[in-house]
């Protein structure tokens, strides 16, 4: 399995998710598939739950060529791992299939030769189920917690890159942190909501 830097994480608030995310690159990609229309300590658990689902390992290639309903059972098994087990199960294989094709199945391709952070950029927002946020969220977590520093990467974070800030899972390290972050997300929605 490729290893990322080894970080720590604090995403999932489980000890066994979290070692799995910072370890194994894939994981942590489906994770930041998942991380949206839930709480993200749910999408984060998913990748472990999906390991455990598939016989005990991640590989890009298996799950690019499975039958797309035994990967949908496996999303939709109680307890389900996303509100659309259906949708996400396809945006995963969707993204195992790119990686497969564009990175040999090897997750860090997405970022380990790139130059520059707006390689790393352009490469992340290719990924299917990355948008231009998601795509600048996971820049800013490769350079803040994963070592993941090429020239430019904060800019091409643009504001998750700054320090100092507690704006995304990019910022979260402890349960205090992502306090933080859900108190920064909730008034983002509250402000959003008075402006129309």
């Amino acid at each position: 399995m490729p290893e990322t830097t080894s970080a720590t994480l604090s995403l999932s608030g489980d000890d066994e998710a979290d070692k799995l995310l910072g370890a194994d690159p894939l994981a942590l990609l489906i994770g930041m598939v998942l991380d949206q229309q839930v709480p993200l300590e749910w999408a984060f658990k998913g990748p472990l739950m999906l390991r455990e689902r598939l016989g005990g390992r991640l590989d890009a290639g298996e799950i690019a060529a499975m039958d797309p309903e035994q990967l949908a059972k496996a999303f939709s098994q109680r307890p389900a791992l996303h509100r659309f087990p259906g949708s996400m199960a396809k945006r995963t294989q969707e993204l195992c299939a790119h990686l497969v094709e564009r990175y040999g199945g090897d997750a860090t391709g997405v970022w380990k030769n790139a130059k520059t952070g707006d390689q790393v950029f352009a490469n992340v927002r290719a990924l299917p189920g990355f948008g231009e946020q998601k795509a600048r969220i996971f820049v800013a977590l490769l350079g803040k917690q994963l070592g993941v520093r090429p020239s430019g990467w904060e800019q091409a974070a643009g504001d998750y890159g700054k320090p100092g800030v507690f704006m995304s899972v990019a910022d979260i390290t402890s349960p205090e942190t992502l306090a933080r972050v859900r108190e920064y997300k909730k008034a983002k929605k509250a402000a959003a909501k008075a402006k129309g």
